[in-house]
């Protein structure tokens, strides 16, 4: 399907969902350089590649090179991990990647690409909860 015949209301869920994911990735990179933890580290290392190939999925359908990370996530997340600790924030964090199941599901039952990325959100949730739970 091309992109000019998806509908208005699905592109503006694309762009949404192309500069959440770019956000993202920023607030991943920044948080993965901020915890003390390695295997929390490559926890969110992993991740902000996952946001990446994701905002690369919407952007195979906006075409859209205009957005770019906003920090706020980026800034705040970090700084709230440094004065509350992991498991005030990963709870937050996972709630949010559970929140873009339920935003993602509307396209998702559209657009197949969207499936994956649907799907990953939630093991992005599962795998920062499992950090709380794996914990020595």
């Amino acid at each position: 399907m091309g992109i000019f015949k998806k509908k208005k209301d699905d592109m503006a869920a694309f762009l949404y969902a192309q500069q959440g994911e770019l956000d993202a990735v920023l607030m991943y990179e920044k948080l993965a350089a901020a915890v003390t933890d390695d295997r929390d580290r490559k926890t969110f290392e992993r991740l902000a590649k996952d946001e990446q190939r994701h905002a690369d999925v919407f952007f195979a359908f906006t075409k859209d090179e205009s957005l770019k990370p906003k920090k706020t996530k980026a800034i705040a997340v970090p700084f709230m991990y440094k004065v509350l600790g992991k498991k005030a924030v990963y709870p937050l964090i996972a709630l949010g990647e559970y929140q873009a199941v339920w935003k993602y599901r509307p396209v998702a039952k559209k657009y197949d690409e969207v499936k994956t990325v649907k799907s990953d959100e939630r093991h992005h949730g599962n795998a920062v909860l499992a950090l709380l739970r794996e914990e020595k």
